[in-house]
């Protein structure tokens, strides 16, 4: 079975979701993909003597993933020298925001993650675009100024500091906001903290240094990332949620109770169907204590909240809104109802097609895709409607000395029956299957894998520095050099973007060539005729399992004993017809 399965899975699952409240996707039900924008005109390029500066016949607003690999689409499309701005409330160029709630928070002594460590696009194994990328590229960048006004008339923007920006086209990348405790129960309280941009793990970083009781208010992807990494500080950490076990909008009961006795055993206490009262500050006016609904309370000297976020819609309301999912609507080339503004990422109302509804999607993948999509779509003669399959990942306890690393991604939507396949040691994998049909699944963990990449070495000396590098890479099996091809490969339980990263500190060009399971290859011993006799009778066999539920589901708990979930940050799977290995689920 293809170790491809993950995205193979992805492009055929059945043709509904839905999502509740509470996951970062945010969907309403709609019969039109077109959202009736299909007569917006698609004319985009302003002559730039229309500006008094070249640099902003392009805006780009926004300072995370979506707001980087736009510019990168637009280098690569060779239309960001002199012609494109991107106008920031963050000090930082953009970076990939998900390292704030996991590496980024490891104590010091661990290893942590820093800037620019992470700018984009390093999550997906591409170049790292520090502030010195942005100059060379000939990209005007506007730095801790969040723009205030939007003129639609006069393509306008005006920024905090009082800047006027001019605009062919604008693309909002702004992202969301942490939803926050009102002040009146001590949210704002010295000590409670929100986590979305650097500023805001580092103020929690410095509180955690000092600090000896955590309470995280929330069992949802940022309490559960927090928490992991707070066990890291050998902190005396309690999660508290109403709900009856973590995750509930995506865990089944079963798969919660395997995740919280992994947190009990690293020190974590759970307190269940119980909720937050007020935060009450001491005789230092910082926080003291946390009091629950049920009249109890407990100690804390730190407080994260992590309920959720809002979409960071500002000034750009004008552009309009979804009233259902919240954030801008767009089309499906993520165009607004006024012609030359576009939005992307977590902000973006979109037609998710493959489901036939509006969503909002709040995950670095979305907001990887849906910026490339856009600036494609604005650039080339690209015209096809954006064609998205939301899938959610985690990775935690991935701090230096952690005795196992947690790592999980999601594909579909998790309605139906569930099938649990493995005892979470280290794998498990949840299938949700509705009327015959696979909806969607969960995996944890997964086999060693093994990564081929073109390294650019030219003498012995280099290739010993380099394979020392990597070497000293935690969960390496085997390294392997090929001088002659410049190959490099490396197998063993690994992220393949934490060997470029590890390459490219030492200053080595590194490329990506393949990713896939760590295993031996069976020899082909056919050797006449015959072979094209069992080449038939497979495709006869491919074409009932497609045909068969049981047989689906069969083949993929096989399939998923050679999986690795950091494969499917690389496999762009083929059709059926490309790769018959490949499980397909209709």
């Amino acid at each position: 079975m293809s170790s491809v399965l993950p995205r193979r899975m992805a492009a055929s699952l059945a043709n509904s979701l839905s999502f509740t409240a509470g996951l970062p996707l945010r969907r309403h039900p709609r019969t039109s993909a077109s959202l009736g924008l299909s007569t917006i005109r698609r004319s985009y390029v302003v002559s730039s003597s229309a500006f008094a500066n070249e640099n902003r016949e392009f805006v780009i607003v926004g300072g995370g993933n979506a707001a980087g690999y736009a510019a990168r689409t637009f280098v690569e499309n060779g239309m960001a020298d002199g012609r494109l701005a991107i106008v920031s409330k963050e000090a930082h160029a953009p970076y990939e925001r998900p390292a704030l709630t996991k590496a980024y928070l490891f104590p010091l002594d661990k290893k942590p993650a820093r800037l620019p460590g992470f700018h984009t696009c390093v999550g997906s194994g591409g170049e790292r675009q520090t502030p010195d990328w942005y100059k060379e590229k000939g990209i005007e960048m506007f730095y801790e100024d969040p723009v205030t006004n939007v003129d639609i008339e006069k393509q306008t923007l005006t920024t905090d500091s009082g800047k006027l920006l001019k605009y062919g086209s604008l693309i909002v990348a702004t992202g969301c906001t942490a939803s926050r405790l009102p002040e009146k129960i001590g949210g704002n309280l010295p000590g409670v903290h929100y986590i979305r941009d650097v500023a805001d793990a580092d103020a929690l970083i410095s509180s955690l240094e000092k600090a000896q009781k955590v309470v995280i208010v929330g069992g949802g992807y940022i309490g559960m990332e927090v928490a992991a990494a707070a066990t890291g500080w050998k902190l005396d950490t309690t999660i508290i949620f109403p709900e009856s076990h973590l995750m509930p909008r995506l865990f089944t009961p079963s798969l919660a109770g395997r995740y919280e006795e992994f947190y009990k055993e690293n020190g974590v206490k759970f307190l269940k169907g119980t909720s937050l009262k007020n935060i009450e500050a001491g005789s230092n006016g910082r926080v003291s204590c946390v009091k629950l609904e049920d009249g109890s309370s407990i100690e804390a000297d730190v407080v994260i909240v992590g309920i959720g976020a809002k979409p960071a819609v500002g000034p750009f309301e004008k552009a309009g809104l979804d009233s259902n999912v919240g954030g801008i609507q767009v089309d499906g080339l993520f165009r607004t109802s006024v012609p030359g503004i576009f939005a992307v990422g977590d902000v973006a109302a979109f037609p998710l097609k493959m489901y036939n509804r509006i969503a909002r999607v709040e995950h670095v993948d979305h907001a990887r895709r849906s910026a490339q999509h856009c600036i494609k779509a604005l650039l080339t003669a690209q015209t096809h409607t954006y064609d998205y399959l939301p899938s959610f990942y985690s990775r935690v306890f991935e701090y230096e000395g952690s005795p196992r690393k947690i790592w999980w991604q999601f594909y579909g939507d998790n309605v139906g029956e569930t099938v649990e396949v493995g005892n979470f040691d280290p794998k498990i994998a949840t299938f949700w299957i509705d009327s015959g049909k696979l909806k969607g699944v969960l995996v944890e963990s997964g086999s060693p894998e093994k990564v081929v990449l073109k390294l650019d070495l030219h003498n012995d000396k280099e290739k010993q520095k380099a394979l020392k590098a990597v070497s000293s890479l935690s969960g390496i099996d085997s390294i392997a050099m090929d001088m002659k091809e410049r190959k490099l490969t490396v197998t063993g339980n690994i992220d393949p973007v934490d060997v470029v990263n590890k390459l490219r500190k030492g200053n080595w060009h590194t490329e990506i060539l393949t990713v896939g399971p760590a295993k031996e290859e069976k020899k082909d011993d056919k050797k006449d005729g015959g072979a094209n006799k069992k080449d038939d009778d497979k495709k006869k066999e491919d074409e009932k399992k497609k045909q068969d539920p049981n047989q689906q589901i069969a083949e993929l708990v096989r399939a998923y004993q050679n999986y690795n979930p950091h494969m499917t940050k690389y496999y762009y799977v083929q059709s059926a017809e490309e790769n018959p290995n490949a499980c397909v689920i209709s």
